[in-house]
């Protein structure tokens, strides 16, 4: 039985990937599960996995080409066996796919249309960016199957306008995939998410001091030197538990409480910042989230996360206190309800007793979205989370 190998999708909103890389020749013999193609879609670069036993064959994409989401790019067949030669990608895509290439066809075998069928299908994320544009969609060609209008298709169109109208000073950096998904996800968040911010301002000497109790034996099991974002996931997911409105997401049917804790962790690499995720790290141990944000952190830098990698967050922290940010605001990352965004420990006077004092502090600022939590659930999540980090022992 033969295998389809088609363009994945991560999420809704994808519309095409980018093929980088075949790590296997046509005829190879590939083994389920190891890596076979590397794809650039709207997050990153990302390994796919063979998804059976056998032989690669009937590739029909080449290293850089723009491939529809569901498509069928090549097939995993059994010893003699020969990959089909009918195009399959309709079956193999998304429902609103395979309505368009039926359509399509309908069209080419001459069946009497309506004049609304007849229009060509416009994604919902190419219609938002030619308004975005002032993109006429009746100028605009669609290159996705049965002639779909994508986004690509609106900002090719748009493009050349919006330049021509701008000033020729200066130069012009044109941002990778990750760079223009950022830009379109961020606004998106900020324009259609009703944020709020909260902020506490936290004495951090206990988690110092931890940190440092932990440190020599982790170091000397594990080989890996644990920082204050590997103990902050763990302290923030186990006090998530106590406070699903925080750990929810904001869906179409309404507010969706998660029992478990699939951590967010942005990480910088060249081109922007990727949020990979720790499953479960409500239950893993310190040592255990150290390892995966190491390896995380690696294969994000070296363009080598996988879907799974990026896929299912239910909370999210940003840590820039290793570049002396005092105090910052993040935005969310839909459909999460929440982000936190952590500042530096620095030593600050404070008052204690009444008396000036000198205490290592941390500023810790939550946004939140306010259709799925409001200001008091907000400020309980911040308070029981001081009191976690100035006892972790209790909570690790």
């Amino acid at each position: 039985m033969a295998f389809s190998i088609v363009m994945p999708a991560l999420e809704m909103a994808q519309e095409t990937g980018k093929l980088i890389a075949w790590r296997k020749n046509e005829g190879d013999r590939v083994t389920k599960g190891e890596p076979l193609l590397e794809v650039e879609t709207d997050k990153a670069v990302l390994e796919v996995e063979a998804p059976a036993d056998g032989f690669l064959a009937g590739v029909t994409a080449a290293a850089g080409a723009d491939i529809p989401v569901g498509q069928t790019i090549a097939w995993i067949v059994a010893s003699g066996e020969k990959p089909p030669t009918e195009n399959k990608s309709s079956t193999s895509a998304p429902a609103a796919r395979g309505k368009a290439g039926s359509h399509a066809a309908s069209v080419a075998a001459g069946a009497p249309q309506s004049s609304a069928v007849q229009s060509p299908r416009i994604s919902p994320k190419a219609r938002r960016l030619a308004k975005e544009l002032g993109v006429d969609l009746a100028a605009v060609r669609g290159s996705g199957p049965g002639g779909e209008i994508l986004a690509s298709d609106v900002q090719a169109a748009g493009t050349p306008a919006a330049f021509s109208a701008a000033p020729k000073q200066g130069s012009i950096e044109s941002p990778s995939t990750l760079g223009r998904l950022m830009a379109e996800r961020t606004t998106q968040s900020w324009t259609t998410v009703p944020h709020f911010f909260v902020t506490r301002e936290i004495e951090a000497g206990a988690l110092n001091e931890y940190r440092e109790k932990l440190a020599p034996e982790i170091e000397r099991t594990h080989h890996i030197r644990i920082s204050h974002t590997d103990l902050l996931v763990a302290l923030v997911a186990r006090v998530l538990l106590k406070h699903p409105r925080l750990n929810s997401s904001w869906t179409a049917e309404g507010i969706r409480l998660h029992d478990h804790v699939n951590m967010g962790v942005a990480i910088a690499v060249n081109d922007g910042v990727v949020a990979a995720v720790i499953p479960n790290a409500h239950n893993a141990s310190i040592a255990e989230i150290a390892t995966q944000r190491r390896d995380l952190a690696e294969r994000a830098r070296a363009g080598k996360l996988r879907p799974a990698d990026l896929a299912d967050a239910t909370f999210t922290i940003t840590n820039l206190g290793m570049h002396r940010v005092d105090q910052f605001t993040a935005i969310i990352i839909p459909p999460q309800a929440a982000i936190l965004a952590v500042g530096s420990i620095a030593d600050r006077v404070v008052a204690i007793d009444g008396r000036p004092s000198v205490r290592p502090m941390m500023t810790l600022t939550l946004s939140c979205d306010h259709r799925a939590v409001d200001g008091a659930r907000a400020a309980m999540f911040l308070s029981d989370l001081a009191e976690a980090v100035r006892q972790p022992e209790k909570l690790s």
